[in-house]
């Protein structure tokens, strides 16, 4: 398993609706694509109702059963439309800790995501016993999905989960998108 996100910023005074119809037009081209486990097209909005982003932003997430399918992606008439729509992203990759994907992970509205640096200390055996029993927990309370992983490059971890509602309590270092559409 694999998990990769891109993120672009746009403009302040974009008009996000283009995103939104971009999602709306084009989500559905991704349900079957070999190896993928999801892809969830994410937004943030800096003036939107529910919660303030600091940016606006495009930024869908993928989980990959493997390394095949995120590379046969990059390499698609998809991506590259993509690509020629706003530019080659850098890509961020995380290998994976713990994860869980629900049944009910299309009526995902919400998602956060929170990157942290993984310290010289740090058990990465210690860190994925915690973030097994986060994610577990996570399960329990409800969410459609959850992802913990880290990046052996950076030595940063994240943890990203959706939901059918906003988080009641984010902090600062959390970004909060809006789910768009999930492609399985």
């Amino acid at each position: 398993m694999i998990a990769m996100q891109y993120s672009f910023t746009l403009p302040a005074d974009y008009d996000m609706t283009r995103i939104d119809e971009r999602i709306e037009s084009k989500g559905h081209l991704l349900n079957g694509f070999p190896h993928l486990k999801c892809k969830a097209y994410l937004s943030a909005k800096r003036q939107d109702e529910a919660y303030s982003s600091q940016h606006n932003l495009y930024a869908p997430f993928y989980i990959w059963d493997d390394a095949e399918g995120a590379s046969a992606f990059l390499a698609s008439q998809g991506f590259e439309a993509l690509k020629d729509s706003f530019g080659r992203p850098e890509i961020d990759v995380w290998l994976p800790l713990a994860h869980c994907i629900t049944d009910d992970v299309a009526k995902s509205q919400f998602a956060t995501r929170h990157i942290a640096p993984i310290t010289q200390q740090a058990s990465l055996a210690d860190l994925r016993k915690d973030m097994e029993e986060a994610v577990s927990n996570a399960c329990k309370r409800g969410v459609t999905a959850v992802f913990a992983g880290f990046d052996p490059h950076t030595w940063r971890q994240i943890y990203f989960e959706m939901a059918q509602s906003l988080p009641v309590q984010p902090d600062e270092t959390t970004q909060i998108y809006r789910v768009g559409y999930i492609a399985q």
